[in-house]
C-alpha cells in the first residue's frame, strides 16, 4: 500500500456556502401549480468540491534494500493513497501515479459548476386569479390571528405567573457543564492545548500546512517528515497553538524512511504540557480513536472513529523524488484529511497511540480536480515506533534503522519478499558478514514471515523490520527450492537516510 504527502498551501475556506440555485418552487398535486401557502423549495446547497492531496506518492522500483548499503530505485508518490492490500511499486522512478493510493497533504478544493457562489432566484409571482387573492387573504388572517393569539398568551402568562412557568431552565450550561473523563469532549479539551498547526516553507516559498504535538517540556514537537520536508534546507517553520500564540521553530532531525520529524520551538514557553504516550502494541481493533489536526487548514479540528485494522503495510513519500517511507500502520476510520498529517491519534483516555500520516483516497476526489478527502481509511505510525525515532532524532539529529542486510524485490507480488540476484547500485544482494549472511539467507530466497507476521511483499518486510530496533532477534521464515525453512537473525543498524 502506498501513500503520498502534503506540500501545497491551503486556500482560506469560506465561512459558509451560499445557497445553491433551485429549479422551481414546490409543486402541488395539480398541474404543477404551487400549493396554497407553500413556500418555494430553497433547494440544497451544493457540496464543497472534493480536494485531492498534493504530495507525491509511493516508492517503487524493481528492487530495494532492506537495510542494505544503499537504497534501491524508488518511485515518486503519485498524489493518491495506497490500496488496502499492499502493492509494490513499478520499475520506473518516478512511476506514474497509481490509480488509488493513500495520500496526505494540503491543497485547495476545486469548485463544481453551479455550486458555490450561485445565487437563489425567487420564482416570479403568478398573475391575477381569485386563488392568489384568497391565498393572500389567508396569509393576512394568519398573521392577525397570530398577533391576537400572542397578545392573549402574554396576558394569560402574566396573570398566571404565580402558578409557575411552563418552561424549564437547565441547572448548568456552556462552560459550567462537567465533562466526565473519557468523553470525547474531555479528551479533546485536555489534548488541544498541546497540539500545534505547523506551516513549513522552503527558501523558494513553497510549502504547506500540517500538525504536530508537544513531545517534551523543552519545546520539541513531533510531526511527519513530509510536513516539514520543504523547510529542511534553509526553509522556515512556524508552530501555532490553539490560543493563537505562534512560534518560529527549527527542524532538529528528520527521518524520511520512518516519515517522522522533530522540530523545536524558539523561545519555548515554560508551561508546555507534553501529551502522554500510550502503548500502540496493546491497541485492539475496535478501540475508540480521536484525531486532532488541521484538515485543509482548519486548525484544531477534532474527529473520532475506531481502530479498524493493525499492522497495515503502507508506503509513502515526501514528494521530493527521494526514497520512500514505510510503516506497519494503525488503520482508523476517524476522518483524516490533508493537513491532519503529523497530528496525534489518541485513545479514549487521551494517550497518543499514533501519528496520523496517510489516507486512502479515490482517484480524483469526486467533484472536479483537486485533493481528495477522507473516505474513512486513515493510517497512523504506531507511537511505539515514532517515540524511538523521535528520541534518536533529538539525541543525534539522525535516524537509526534496523536492517537485515539484504536487497529485496519491490515488484507487485503477494508471494513474499524475494531477495534479489543483484543488490542496489551493483552491490552484493546479501551484505557479506551482515545479518542475513550470518543467518544463512541467499539470493533467490523468499521471506514469507518475520516472527509471526506474514510477509507478502518487499515493502511489507521493510515496514515490519522498521518496527524493530537494531539488535532485536527475529525469526525469519523463508522458502528455498520450494521448501519452507526458518532461521534466527539479529538485526543490524544503519544510521541516516542515505
Amino acid at each position: 500500500m502506498s501513500t503520498e504527502n502534503e506540500g501545497t498551501p491551503v486556500p482560506p475556506a469560506p465561512s459558509a456556502p451560499p445557497p445553491a440555485p433551485v429549479d422551481a418552487p414546490a409543486a402541488s398535486a395539480h398541474q404543477g401549480h404551487p400549493a396554497p401557502g407553500a413556500a418555494p423549495d430553497p433547494g440544497h446547497a451544493a457540496p464543497p468540491a472534493s480536494a485531492q492531496n498534493a504530495d507525491q506518492g509511493y516508492g517503487s522500483g524493481p528492487q530495494g534494500p532492506v537495510g542494505g548499503t544503499g537504497w534501491g530505485p524508488h518511485g515518486t508518490h503519485g498524489g493518491q493513497d495506497p490500496t488496502p492490500s499492499p502493492s509494490a511499486p513499478d520499475a520506473s522512478w518516478p512511476p506514474p501515479p497509481p490509480p488509488s493510493t493513500p495520500s496526505y497533504g494540503d491543497g485547495g478544493a476545486g469548485h463544481g459548476a453551479g455550486g458555490w457562489g450561485s445565487s437563489y432566484q425567487q420564482p416570479a409571482p403568478k398573475n391575477g386569479g381569485g386563488r392568489g387573492r384568497m391565498l393572500a387573504a389567508v396569509l393576512v388572517a394568519a398573521l392577525v390571528a397570530g398577533g391576537a393569539g400572542g397578545g392573549l398568551g402574554y396576558t394569560l402568562a402574566k396573570e398566571n405567573d404565580s402558578n409557575g412557568s411552563t418552561t424549564v431552565s437547565a441547572s448548568t450550561s456552556g462552560g459550567n457543564v462537567k465533562r466526565d473523563p473519557g468523553t470525547v469532549a474531555a479528551v479533546a479539551g485536555k489534548a488541544l492545548p498541546s497540539t500545534v498547526t505547523i506551516e513549513a516553507e522552503s527558501s523558494s516559498g513553497e510549502g504547506g500546512t500540517g500538525t504536530g504535538f508537544v513531545f517534551d517540556t523543552q519545546g520539541h514537537i513531533v510531526t511527519n517528515n513530509h510536513v516539514v520536508a520543504d523547510a529542511v534546507d534553509s526553509g522556515k517553520v512556524t508552530a501555532t497553538f490553539p490560543n493563537g500564540k505562534k512560534y518560529d521553530a527549527e527542524v532538529v532531525g528528520h527521518a524520511q524512511g520512518y516519515d517522522v520529524a522533530v522540530i523545536k520551538l524558539d523561545n519555548a514557553p515554560s508551561d508546555l504540557k507534553p501529551l502522554p504516550l500510550g502503548n500502540s502494541d496493546e491497541v485492539a481493533v475496535g478501540d475508540s480513536t480521536i484525531a486532532i489536526g488541521a484538515p485543509f487548514g482548519l486548525s484544531n479540528t477534532v474527529t473520532t472513529g475506531i481502530i479498524s485494522a493493525k499492522n497495515r503495510p503502507v508506503a509513502s513519500s515526501d514528494g521530493t523524488g527521494s526514497q520512500a517511507s514505510y510503516m506497519s500502520a494503525l488503520q482508523t476510520d476517524a476522518s483524516i484529511n490533508p493537513g491532519n498529517s503529523g497530528g496525534p491519534l489518541l485513545d479514549a483516555q487521551g494517550n497518543v497511540i499514533g501519528i496520523n500520516s496517510a489516507i486512502q483516497s479515490t482517484s480524483n476526489g469526486g467533484f472536479g480536480t483537486g485533493q481528495a478527502g477522507s473516505i474513512g481509511l486513515g493510517f497512523a505510525i504506531p507511537i511505539n515506533q515514532a517515540k524511538y525515532v523521535a528520541q534518536e532524532l533529538i539525541k543525534t539529529g539522525k535516524p537509526v534503522y534496523a536492517k537485515i542486510g539484504a536487497s529485496v524485490s519491490l515488484e507487485d507480488t503477494t508471494g513474499g519478499a524475494k531477495i534479489t540476484e543483484q543488490g542496489a547500485g551493483g552491490s552484493e544482494p546479501v551484505d557479506p558478514g551482515g545479518p542475513a549472511d550470518k543467518a544463512g539467507l541467499q539470493p533467490g530466497d523468499v521471506i514469507i514471515k518475520l516472527d509471526d507476521r506474514v510477509i507478502d511483499s518487499g515493502p511489507t518486510l521493510i515496514g515490519e523490520i522498521w518496527t524493530h530496533k537494531p539488535g532485536d532477534e527475529v525469526t525469519v521464515t523463508y522458502e528455498r527450492d520450494g521448501k519452507e525453512r526458518t532461521t534466527e537473525l539479529t538485526l543490524g543498524s544503519r544510521v541516516g537516510d542515505s
